[in-house]
């Protein structure tokens, strides 16, 4: 069975559907699908070296599409569909603590969510109900999204196919050293503007 997905797989990245599918795969799960991309795009950018910069690439434009999206159900349709839209979340009350958070801290947050192994859809959700500034939600995203995946590119051409076992072991520190990156920049940021 595993075979056969390696051999699909294979023939998948060499296909000129390639990186279309790349983008639709990260629209998909900026939005619904609850497996993170980066599933994905470790072993394809493995596969394809030679295209690391334009996965990252597509990979962020279909995410940042789906987080229109996300906001626009959030901006226009919440208030009709709020009841089945809470239905659809594990904790429906987590997107009021999300929506404090957003008006609080705003693109900082945004971008907090976009690099943390926090639910994206919610602030996505939650930036669209708040009615947050779309410019810098979009900026957010594009930065925390960038933040990601050109990482995964960078690391895979860095370290070739011993990428995904130095993603596994340090993941965690990479994500604790960005969330301090961000916070620092977040508050230097309130200091100048304050």
């Amino acid at each position: 069975m595993f075979d056969r997905i390696a051999q699909r797989l294979s023939q998948w990245v060499r296909s000129k559907h390639f990186l279309s599918g790349i983008t639709l795969a990260s629209f998909l799960e900026s939005i619904v699908v609850p497996i993170p991309i980066e599933t994905l795009l470790i072993p394809v950018t493995q596969m394809r070296r030679d295209k690391a910069w334009w996965i990252a690439t597509v990979a962020t434009l279909g995410c940042i599409a789906g987080a229109l999206v996300a906001y626009g159900i959030g901006f226009w349709l919440f208030a009709t569909f709020e009841t089945q839209i809470l239905g659809w979340l594990d904790e429906p009350e987590a997107l009021t603590g999300i929506q404090m958070r957003i008006k609080a801290e705003g693109f900082w947050f945004i971008v907090l969510a976009g690099i943390l192994p926090i639910p994206l859809q919610l602030a996505m959700l939650a930036a669209g109900v708040s009615g947050y500034h779309l410019g810098l939600y979009v900026m957010a995203i594009a930065l925390s999204r960038m933040l990601r995946y050109f990482g995964i590119a960078w690391l895979v051409l860095t370290f070739g196919n011993r990428a995904e076992n130095f993603l596994r072991r340090y993941q965690y520190n990479a994500i604790i050293g960005l969330s301090l990156i961000v916070m620092s920049l977040w508050a230097g940021q309130r200091w100048l503007f304050n």
